[in-house]
């Protein structure tokens, strides 16, 4: 365990991060409307290592906080030049975890972030997880309040797996809810209620709803049905590296 966090420690320096982002399709358009930055860590002697093996060492060692802040930054950083390249501009979506989100001075880094990159507010959104959003409501809630003020939106992933009451919809200033990929699978009956469900209270809400996970053409035709505002999924892309994106961006256009 030592020498893997050791390793985790160099990893930043030695520049053995890297973010593939996943297209998120607005539904109605067929347009490219957003992004998901996910992290990958190219291990040089181990090879690709998934995040499930690292983030929660991550998180319980403190280091999250300043692998999360490279992954805004450099989302960020790559957003921007997609726009200055001549690409439609769009959002990119960076997960934040619970220890960072428990950060005093998350606000001030994301804003430095957004000034340093010269990346309009609108195109950040930071999500956060159902659960998360039960968790310190208080402070959650002036945190998500602060990222309001910015300009930086905010939205729910996994929605459905937790708990989450009614209440704190209506109080956080949240833009999208994000449906867990678990409840997409349309071989349930149930799972189908409940999206639907997810959908329309959402757009009560005046929320916009994204569904993770959307692999066929039965799963799309289903949301695209209900009204469900985006997909993100192997039915549409499987997360791509930047280089690679340039290339999906002209044949989507």
């Amino acid at each position: 365990m030592q020498s893997m966090e050791n390793e985790l420690r160099n990893a930043l320096k030695k520049r053995q991060f890297e973010i593939h982002y996943q297209p998120q399709k607005s539904v109605k358009s067929g347009r490219i409307v957003g992004l998901e930055a996910l992290l990958r860590w190219k291990h040089p002697d181990k090879g690709s290592i998934p995040p499930m093996d690292f983030i929660p060492l991550a998180e319980r060692t403190g280091l999250i906080n300043e692998i999360g802040e490279w992954v805004i930054y450099e989302a960020c950083r790559q957003n921007k030049r997609w726009q200055e390249d001549g690409y439609d501009p769009m959002v990119v979506s960076v997960n934040l975890s619970a220890v960072q989100l428990d950060q005093t001075n998350l606000i001030e880094k994301v804003k430095c972030i957004l000034k340093n990159t010269d990346l309009d507010p609108e195109y950040l959104e930071l999500e956060i997880t159902e659960s998360m959003s039960m968790s310190n409501e208080e402070n959650i809630l002036e945190t998500i309040n602060g990222f309001h003020q910015l300009g930086v939106s905010v939205s729910i992933d996994d929605f459905g797996t937790g708990y989450s009451s009614l209440k704190n919809l209506s109080l956080y200033p949240i833009t999208k809810i994000k449906i867990d990929k678990m409840f997409i699978d349309g071989s349930r009956e149930h799972n189908k209620t409940i999206v639907k469900s997810i959908i329309h209270l959402s757009h009560a809400l005046n929320m916009k709803v994204i569904a993770e996970g959307v692999e066929t053409k039965e799963q799309f035709a289903f949301l695209e049905r209900e009204k469900c505002d985006e997909i993100q999924g192997y039915y549409f892309s499987k997360p791509l590296p930047p280089d690679e994106l340039n290339q999906f961006f002209l044949r989507s256009g």
